[in-house]
């Protein structure tokens, strides 16, 4: 691990650009930006000052400034804004790039024959991991701990569903925790059990707690190896900046570490997790803006429900393919009331995470309510916003609600969603362009790492809705995609105004900071399936190269 953490640090120190923060031109450039309005503006060279700032855009002709600290000519390559991921877990991800990851499974034996070679090259105490997926298996059920302990016996085994809302755990594991028989479904949470009404292996949602409370926490130095690593890939795909949704105090501790040492180069919009969470780090209210607008905790992240695939997403009706379950709804109304009031109270914007209809409707009869008290520009947020009642959709544009998004979910969930719904309940269903007709503003991310940050990918599925082969012909439910410029403004103007930072992030413009992608092709020209393949060749922060293509 300290091996890791030293080369990551050698290799951030190479990439420096020369003269960092200097007054600096970056020029002969086909540069592309959206405007405050979402009009596309094209430049060809940047100025920008010693603070990372843009101080200007070239177009045309334009007289160039005569002195120069330094200045870099790319060669009519294509340069945008950093993109912005409008909601995901970056410590979530830099655990997933370190431990075992079962994403790229197709099925059961083959999740249990990686499961068994990563134990016997890895000989931690404990083996983690995440990503398994029993409906990309088409295994129809849950896995098992039996299933877990024909591969790891001897050592406890938990690995966390794609959504982070489930957990898989062997017999060992379930022991230590103390989960048996006897053990009860906590609130928001469900044990999964078999005929005889033992824990089968399986925990859902506020049921996780049970067995992850007995796993070691892990050390500071794996703390700031997993934030690296993290990062890196970030960087490597264009994302300059995140909504960090569920921040604990040892990830804000892990992120003061980095920006102490110089090592934070990502932009953080900080959501807490939970009310508790943010009035330890900002005690009376959000903090600044720290390390050179690199760093802030401005928000609450609160749960209504879990999620579809482990049928935690709280509906309305009963789950079409589990007739008796309509998922589960993790708090009362005054209970989700109480915890909104306590942050706004203290100026927090609030975040809920809302994905069935019935918790989409909870949010935001819970938005309606505190608007009477709470004027001003409180942004409330909704994450996810999946399944929504038509009904439901127009009260989105009231209140300055603002719809947290990924259109990936949608090109990965929607045989899911159709199996979980049936055919009559998705006229609200990943509905981002209803979002936009009703007023509501638009805000895109990937929920890494449930999904991959590359947020091309999502930008292509926002204005096709098909996946990476093109499927379904046509789209699934086309009426919803927004154009292309819509779908690029999810990702960088919607997803900044969304955390609060349109003034300092998401386009290129006068004032602005200096953070800027170098691509190998105009994304505005290319087809989806081009987009999808776009690569970054250099990632800059605040006029500051962070990253290059090798």
């Amino acid at each position: 691990m300290t091996k890791l953490i030293l080369r990551l640090i050698a290799a951030a120190a190479l990439l420096l650009a020369p003269a960092a923060h200097a007054d600096g031109l970056i020029d002969n450039v086909n540069g592309l930006t959206l405007d405050e309005k979402g009009q596309v503006v094209r430049f060809n060279g940047i100025l920008f000052n010693r603070e990372g700032q843009v101080v200007w855009l070239y177009k045309g002709k334009e007289k160039r400034p005569k002195k120069l600290e330094w200045k870099i000519d790319l060669g009519g390559k294509t340069v945008v804004p950093g993109m912005i991921d409008g909601h995901g877990h970056v410590m979530g991800l830099g655990d997933q790039l370190l431990r075992l990851d079962l994403s790229a499974t197709n099925s059961l034996e083959e999740a249990l024959a990686r499961i068994r070679a990563y134990a016997a090259a890895n000989p931690a105490k404990w083996i983690l991991g995440s990503g398994w997926n029993q409906e990309k298996w088409g295994l129809g059920r849950f896995p098992t701990a039996a299933e877990l302990d024909s591969v790891v016996s001897d050592r406890p085994v938990w690995l966390d569903r794609v959504d982070g809302h489930a957990g898989w755990a062997n017999s060992r594991a379930l022991a230590l925790a103390g989960v048996t028989a006897a053990s009860k479904d906590p609130n928001g949470g469900r044990i999964e059990r078999d005929a005889s009404g033992a824990p089968s292996g399986v925990l859902v949602d506020g049921a996780m707690e049970l067995l992850t409370k007995a796993i070691p926490q892990p050390t500071p130095r794996e703390r700031n190896a997993a934030f690296l690593a993290a990062q890196e890939k970030l960087f490597s795909l264009g994302i300059t900046a995140a909504a960090d949704m569920g921040t604990s105090v040892q990830d804000w501790l892990t992120y003061r570490r980095m920006g102490d040492l110089g090592l934070l180069k990502l932009r953080i919009m900080s959501y807490a997790g939970g009310v508790d969470t943010a009035l330890a780090v900002g005690g009376q209210g959000p903090t600044p803006w720290l390390y050179g607008d690199r760093l802030r905790m401005g928000g609450i992240k609160l749960y209504a429900d879990g999620a579809l695939g482990s049928r935690g997403a709280w509906l309305k009706a009963d789950y079409a393919d589990a007739p008796g379950q309509k998922g589960l709804g993790f708090l009362s109304n005054d209970q989700l009331l109480n915890l909104m009031i306590r942050g706004a109270m203290d100026g927090f914007q609030i975040a809920v995470h809302a994905i069935g209809d019935r918790a989409n409707q909870q949010a935001l009869d819970a938005i309606e309510v505190l608007s009477d008290t709470y004027k001003g520009d409180r942004r409330w947020r909704i994450e996810h916003a999946q399944i929504v009642d038509p009904k439901d959709l127009p009260r989105f544009g009231k209140f300055g609600t603002i719809a947290s998004m990924q259109p990936v979910h949608q090109t990965s969930d929607r045989t899911m969603a159709e199996a979980r719904l049936g055919p009559n309940r998705l006229a609200g269903a990943y509905a981002w362009r209803s979002m936009l007709q009703n007023g509501a503003k638009l805000s895109f991310g990937s929920d890494f790492p449930v999904e991959s940050p590359d947020p091309w990918a999502g930008w292509a599925a926002s204005f096709t809705r098909t996946d990476a082969d093109g499927q379904p012909a046509g789209g699934w439910r086309p009426g919803e995609a927004v154009t292309r410029e819509q779908g690029w403004a999810g990702f960088t103007t919607g997803a900044a105004y969304a955390g609060f930072a349109e003034d300092k992030i998401g386009r290129l413009a006068r004032g602005m900071r200096a953070d800027f992608l170098v691509l190998d092709r105009d994304p505005l020209l290319a087809s989806p399936s081009e987009l999808r393949a776009t690569r970054v060749l250099e990632t800059w922060i605040g006029g500051e190269r962070v990253w290059q293509r090798k």
